[in-house]
């Protein structure tokens, strides 16, 4: 698989809105600010509008040279030419979606707690996995927790954290093994948006310092 296609670093995930404007502008502070993947996640649009924003989307991510995700839905990372899809526990199989997507799509899954079911995606042709949530989430507050010896292990692909992320204690997250942190709230809700980016991506620079 092409190096372009590696997950690393700030994996930015879009908050629930019908204001595709304010998501443009505030999705562009975001990669300006050092996001190397983003991920379109929209559980309140219709098809209409959630083909409308990964559209632009996916524009926007071409502009900078990141990698651009649809959560859940295979067809439409096929129909927007994404780079990928993810998948949680209740979203398919990921053999229909490399099915859907082709052999040159980065296919994630959703790994909650569990290092078995990690291990089992890996085997069925997941390009990288993630565990989470590591802290209390205020998009997901019902979330399992997961501990950081997750991140310990080498499952042969690249490892996300998500859930309850900040500045503060993305750090840990890193030092424990993961290579990209996953993040809505902590960047697209913050007052500067680039700022907060740039704070997340700094996290990693200095990790390999």
């Amino acid at each position: 698989m092409s190096s372009r296609l590696i997950i690393g670093g700030l994996y930015a995930i879009t908050p629930d809105t019908l204001d595709s404007a304010d998501l443009l502008h505030r999705a562009r502070q975001v990669l300006a600010g050092g996001a190397q993947v983003l991920q379109y996640r929209n559980k309140l649009a219709d098809a209409a509008v959630r083909r409308e924003q990964a559209l632009a989307l996916r524009g926007l991510t071409r502009e900078f040279g990141v990698l651009f995700i649809v959560n859940d839905d295979a067809r439409l990372a096929a129909e927007v030419e994404a780079d990928g899809v993810h998948l949680g526990a209740t979203d398919g199989a990921i053999a229909a979606a490399r099915a859907q997507l082709g052999s040159g799509k980065l296919i994630g899954a959703s790994c909650y707690d569990r290092a078995a079911l990690a291990q089992q995606a890996v085997a069925e042709g997941a390009d990288y996995v993630a565990f989470g949530a590591f802290f209390p989430s205020g998009v997901k507050p019902d979330a399992v927790r997961a501990t950081p010896e997750l991140l310990h292990a080498d499952y042969g692909v690249p490892v996300v954290a998500i859930g309850g992320i900040t500045v503060a204690n993305g750090g840990q997250l890193i030092a424990a093994g993961a290579d990209a942190l996953a993040v809505i709230s902590a960047v697209f809700a913050a007052d500067d948006v680039q700022q907060a980016a740039q704070d997340f991506s700094k996290l990693f620079s200095k990790a390999k310092q």
